[in-house]
């Protein structure tokens, strides 16, 4: 991983803006749009953005700031950046951000694109409704691992707060209102056919970033397990007996990759 994703709240934060034209411009209303104050370089800031077009003056603009220890992105210059902007897929709350680290803003742009297609427009209301909801949610399911299970059954492709569906603003209470039950444990297996975890499928990747428990092979690679939640329960062969609560992934190798 090149870079580590980070979203900032620059309400009311100075930003330095250095530069002229439409690139600078377009620098400008992004930061506007965060809430930053837009300010000059001998101004006290965290961050700076360089859009000088001129390659001896933008350098120099970069190693000044750098020497107040300010974090900086050069616009066009990845070489000289801290930080990089990425295209943005904007579902106020909800923000999706990609980013190449400065390898192909063309890239960037296409996939923001072919996301912002698939996404409802109403997405942010679900996530709103979500966290309006949630005295409700923690008080039908108090058990924080039985909440999730409920929460991501509810999100799962066809359930009844899809994001990828256009669901009414009602959703939510919908969902809470009708009969939730306590689901009994499930069990699927996984036969890994390759030890690269992106020769997954759609939906095995789906089940492991769903699991609360891994059951694995010991031949079965960590690229492979990292796939899973970060807090899901890990454990070698055998099955326990029974079961524990929620969705336990068995994960065995092929014969042929042993």
């Amino acid at each position: 991983m090149h870079s580590l994703p980070v979203f900032l709240r620059l309400t009311g934060r100075p930003v330095i803006l250095l530069g002229d034209g439409d690139t600078a411009e377009a620098k400008r209303r992004l930061l506007l749009r965060a809430g930053a104050v837009i300010v000059g370089e001998t101004a006290s800031a965290a961050l700076a953005i360089v859009a000088i077009e001129d390659e001896t003056e933008a350098q120099a603009a970069v190693a000044r700031l750098k020497a107040r220890g300010i974090l900086v992105n050069a616009v066009d210059r990845p070489a000289l950046c801290d930080f990089t902007l990425p295209a943005i897929v904007d579902r106020d709350p909800l923000l999706i951000a990609i980013s190449t680290g400065g390898a192909s803003a063309g890239l960037a742009k296409a996939l923001r694109q072919r996301i912002e297609a698939l996404l409802p427009a109403g997405l942010g209301r679900l996530a709103d409704a979500l966290h309006a909801a949630r005295p409700h949610i923690r008080a039908l399911f108090p058990d924080a691992a039985g909440r999730r299970r409920a929460i991501d059954a509810a999100l799962d492709p066809g359930g009844p707060l899809d994001p990828l569906a256009e669901t009414g603003a009602d959703a939510v209470d919908r969902w809470l209102d009708r009969d939730t039950g306590h689901a009994p444990p499930r069990l699927i297996e996984i036969v890994l056919r390759s030890p690269d975890p992106d020769q997954l499928t759609l939906a095995e990747a789906r089940w492991l970033a769903q699991a609360d428990t891994i059951v694995h092979e010991a031949a079965v690679t960590v690229a492979i397990l990292d796939r899973a939640r970060a807090d899901a329960a890990r454990r070698a062969l055998p099955l326990p007996d029974p079961l524990p609560a929620g969705l336990t992934i068995l994960l065995r190798t092929h014969p042929t990759l042993l």
